[in-house]
């Protein structure tokens, strides 16, 4: 019921905004693509010149406010973009607008791919060649754990790190306050840590 309301206000406050300007229109539509007229998700919509826009949902459909003369630019990845004048002389706060895009063709280089003059070589291409990685496996890379994780200890901790590390030491003494600490010497925990150390042989005398 609470969104009933809030939806009948908006339109409310709509009307009420385009009867003080008649030049601000809302343009509702539906964009299709051209050879099979399925509707186009995630289609961006601009307005020319201006800081404003929106883009379609699951079901191809968007809405946008903007001004009549205005131009909305219909933008996407694998689709030649296009650009649809609102007209000056639109009658009514509301426009409506069927959109169709035409997909796009990308053009790649030619490439030439060769066999080994002999089967000898290409034991030697795979011992001794060095193909550079692609950005998938360089992407893959630089989210290796264990490589975060050793980034992690070298960098310098930033402001919001130090804040925690300041607040846990705070909370730490205002645990203990009026009274002794614990000493570790006594924390069967430690003495695990200091037995598993001493087993390493990380007290062992290093040249």
């Amino acid at each position: 019921m609470r969104i009933i309301i809030a939806i009948l206000f908006l339109f409310i406050s709509f009307d009420t905004w385009a009867q003080n300007d008649h030049s601000i229109i809302q343009v509702n539509g539906v964009i299709l693509s051209s050879d099979s007229s399925r509707t186009l998700p995630d289609i961006t919509v601009l307005i020319k010149n201006k800081d404003r826009g929106t883009y379609s949902s699951e079901w191809g459909v968007f809405t946008i406010v903007c001004e009549k003369g205005d131009t909305l630019q219909f933008r996407c990845l694998g689709y030649r973009p296009k650009d649809v004048v609102i007209p000056t002389n639109a009658k009514g706060s509301f426009f409506s607008l069927t959109q169709t895009m035409v997909q796009d063709t990308f053009y790649l280089p030619e490439t030439f791919v060769r066999p080994l003059p002999d089967k000898d070589y290409f034991n030697y291409a795979f011992l001794h060649w060095r193909i550079n990685d692609d950005k998938y496996e360089i992407a893959r890379q630089n989210n290796n754990m264990l490589r975060l994780r050793a980034i992690s200890y070298t960098l310098a901790k930033d402001g919001k790190e130090q804040q925690h590390i300041q607040q846990n030491r705070l909370t730490r003494e205002l645990e203990y306050q009026g009274q002794q600490q614990p000493m570790n010497i006594f924390s069967p925990l430690k003495w695990g840590e200091f037995y598993e150390a001493w087993k390493r042989g990380d007290f062992k005398k290093k040249d």
